[in-house]
């Protein structure tokens, strides 16, 4: 089986690519989503966030607005945090994996905003790297809800480099431009993939 780390920082596409991949029938782990998973009613992060950010678990949920703000700044605060739930990541994604084993998948991708910074690449048999001009990005981005300058920047300062993720990248999907562009390259390495 065929292990694909998609990456790239925050408002590159990276979330268009992971569904390309999707619709090619290539099962996705999405990292993201299953913090939010975690993080949501029932969850299994819900109670170790509670204990360790009083104030941050709300009808049996985490209110990710008084979580950010009880981190958002403060890099040992923020390091508990990844403590609590990086570990509960890796084993949803083991549990992934091994459902795409007994299911005998020939590819699977890896979708992990951090795959460098917590250096998932070494799980991966090659990297794609979402990337877009910067002020494309930076569009994007504050485009969303209740994004600011001030918290696009903190996201930036924990996200390494676009320029050192591309440089680290076996494939780049550039989606600045034309998202059938950006389409069209994934469909072919799935293609050469498979093939």
């Amino acid at each position: 089986m065929k292990v694909i780390g998609l990456t790239g920082g925050i408002g590159m596409g990276k979330s268009t690519a992971a569904n390309t991949f999707k619709r090619l029938r290539v099962p996705v782990f999405d990292a993201d989503a299953a913090v939010h998973a975690m993080q949501g009613s029932g969850g299994r992060a819900v109670a170790p966030i509670g204990a360790a950010f009083p104030g941050t678990v709300e009808s049996g949920r985490v209110d990710r607005e008084a979580l950010r703000r009880a981190v958002l700044g403060k890099p040992e605060a923020m390091r508990r945090l990844e403590r609590i739930v990086h570990p509960l990541v890796r084993d949803a994604e083991h549990r992934f994996m091994a459902a795409a084993r007994r299911r005998a998948e020939r590819l699977v991708v890896l979708d992990i905003p951090l795959l460098f910074e917590t250096k998932g690449e070494s799980r991966c048999d090659l990297v794609v790297v979402v990337t877009a001009p910067a002020a494309v990005q930076r569009w994007r981005v504050l485009r969303r809800p209740g994004m600011t300058e001030d918290r696009l920047r903190y996201i930036l300062s924990r996200q390494m480099p676009d320029r050192e993720k591309r440089r680290r990248a076996d494939l780049l999907v550039q989606t600045g431009q034309s998202r059938h562009a950006a389409q069209r390259a994934i469909r072919k390495l799935v293609r050469e993939l498979r093939a």
